[in-house]
């Protein structure tokens, strides 16, 4: 068992993980934590809505539920570091598509260099020019 931290777009969630493969299994109740789904018999359910499972065993092994098995029966792309234990889960393109059409960027929250936090949601309405920097 190892420490991963998994992020589901914005929510991080640290949790226990056996892996095999190069992936984590997780145990139910890490993805209940993780990602707010549960594995019942209609299938991978988050809420009322439900996703099928044709192959369980795909999905759900004796150590846990795979992660990228998971990933793949929800349309979702999958990045992992096996090495720093971190998985991120993103958007599938179907929320990114709905997302790029609305024209609206998503909320976030960052300090200025006095440590003064802001969200772009406090400039709703004005114009406002972000630019983003990356060393790599």
């Amino acid at each position: 068992m190892a420490s991963w931290t998994l992020i589901d777009e914005t929510r991080e969630t640290r949790v226990e993980a056996e892996t095999a493969g190069g992936t984590p299994l997780l145990s139910p109740a890490a993805v209940r934590a993780a990602f707010d789904f549960e594995l019942k018999p209609e299938g991978l359910c988050k809420g009322d809505i439900c996703f099928p499972v044709r192959d369980r065993s795909a999905l759900a092994r004796a150590g846990g539920i795979d992660l990228g098995a998971f990933a793949e029966l929800l349309g979702r792309p999958l990045a992992m570091d096996t090495e720093e234990r971190v998985a991120v889960l993103g958007a599938s393109p179907t929320e990114r598509a709905e997302r790029l059409a609305s024209l609206q960027a998503p909320d976030f929250t960052l300090p200025d260099l006095a440590g003064k936090l802001h969200s772009l949601s406090e400039q709703r309405g004005k114009k406002v020019l972000l630019i983003a920097y990356a060393s790599w």
